[in-house]
């Protein structure tokens, strides 16, 4: 969420960045300053009738130590008169203060200004790539047809069970999902993160605080009866730890890893781009988690760039890394590389990670704060990436290691399998 000092004093600003993100919707920019400037006018006015109140309080008092009763009626009648003033301003303060909100949750983050113009996937830019390009044989065969062939995951299993996007994982595949788990989670323990196992269900504040609500509430699980959400990424619980806290700088950075289940509703999504495991319903995913100073957050970002691309030239997977375009930004981001696989057999790119920097955005929603070395008290940075999501790893590996003889096992993972072959 942005601050209404920075709406306030640097509104142009603002709004230039924002149309990046192709956000038109000034007039809520104006709206906000403009019942900000009414909530002072009326905390003034409150703050005014209270001293005021709390004076003839006085003055009531020692009227009546004086023997002045009738004098001291008269001003008792007054006062409560200022008290129900003041009730009627604290019962507008609150409805401003409501109303500035719930206009501040609509306006998405400022975009960071080396972030390109844009409106789709087709106006992000390469700024890197890695790997080499397999070589297939001509029989190759994409993920959907190799997972039958060498019967490895059952959606069939998870269509019955549950319905489309559930798929059982099931003898080597489900020793290849255990076996990317670990190989993340261990990278990630060896470059400084401390691993937390976090719910999978979140309450409204926590999806508040990240930016999921509203922006992305019909893409959620809602657990209607307990108001609660099954979580999209571990992104959610992992950085809602720190709501509410004043962090000291000396501290920084937090550094965090999870892995969990992540639930996504995608409605809508159909076509061949979410055949088989390019889109699931509810899928694996090793989330990284960083807190760090307003200074230090776009290293610590490149810093996790380079993490994910080493995760990636470990499994020897062909790969690019695009800085996304203001129209294909999330909500919250201000930055936002994704990380593409090639497959191989379907021939085309396959997101695998997103790493982001949301500056204050979500710190300003959770309260996230930290205290320099001064006591001075400001906005944290946040920053969060996969490391890695599985199905489309699982997807291009299986697609880009096929061979006469079965599917090569990356030998990174291969002390993790306990196979150097799915045959």
């Amino acid at each position: 969420m942005l601050t209404i000092p920075y709406l306030r004093d640097h509104s142009e600003e603002a709004i230039q960045r924002l149309a990046i993100k192709n956000f038109d919707q000034i007039d809520l920019i104006h709206e906000i300053i403009s019942l900000d400037d009414e909530r002072k006018t009326i905390q003034q006015s409150n703050d005014e009738t209270l001293a005021e109140a709390n004076r003839l309080s006085k003055q009531i008092g020692s009227l009546y130590k004086s023997g002045k009763s009738e004098e001291a009626g008269q001003l008792k009648i007054r006062n409560a008169g200022l008290k129900e003033q003041a009730k009627q301003l604290n019962e507008r303060l609150a409805e401003i203060k409501s109303l500035i909100y719930d206009k501040l949750i609509e306006i998405p983050n400022t975009p960071h200004l080396s972030v390109p113009h844009g409106h789709t996937p087709a106006d992000n830019e390469i700024v890197a790539e890695g790997g080499s390009m397999p070589q297939l044989p001509a029989n190759a065969l994409p993920h959907w047809d190799l997972i039958t062939k060498y019967d490895i995951i059952d959606f069939e299993w998870g269509n019955k069970v549950t319905g489309a996007g559930f798929p059982f994982y099931k003898g080597k595949g489900a020793r290849l999902q255990r076996a990317l788990i670990n190989f993340f989670l261990d990278q990630a323990d060896s470059a400084g993160y401390t691993e937390v196992q976090p719910p999978l269900l979140v309450n409204e504040d926590s999806a508040y605080g990240t930016g999921q609500l509203p922006d992305k509430e019909g893409q959620m699980y809602a657990i209607g009866l307990d108001n609660l959400f099954l979580i999209p990424t571990a992104e959610v619980p992992v950085t809602n730890i720190y709501r509410d806290m004043i962090l000291s700088e000396n501290d920084l950075p937090y550094k965090n890893v999870a892995y969990s289940n992540c639930f996504r509703r995608e409605a809508g999504s159909w076509g061949k781009h979410v055949r088989g495991l390019n889109r699931l319903h509810q899928f694996d995913k090793v989330e990284i988690v960083q807190i760090s100073t307003p200074e230090t957050s776009y290293q610590t970002l490149e810093e996790m760039r380079t993490h994910v691309a080493g995760l990636l030239e470990q499994l020897e997977l062909p790969y690019r890394i695009v800085k996304l375009c203001g129209g294909d930004m999330s909500f919250a981001s201000a930055l936002t590389y994704d990380f593409e696989v090639f497959s191989a057999a379907q021939k085309m790119w396959l997101e695998v990670s997103s790493v982001s920097n949301f500056e204050s955005f979500q710190a300003n929603r959770m309260k996230l704060r930290i205290r320099d070395k001064n006591g001075s008290i400001r906005l944290a940075h946040t920053l969060n990436g996969s490391a890695l999501a599985l199905p489309r790893i699982v997807a291009a590996l299986l697609e880009n290691n096929q061979t006469d003889e079965g599917i090569r096992i990356p030998k990174a993972l291969q002390s993790y399998t306990g196979y150097e072959t799915i045959k």
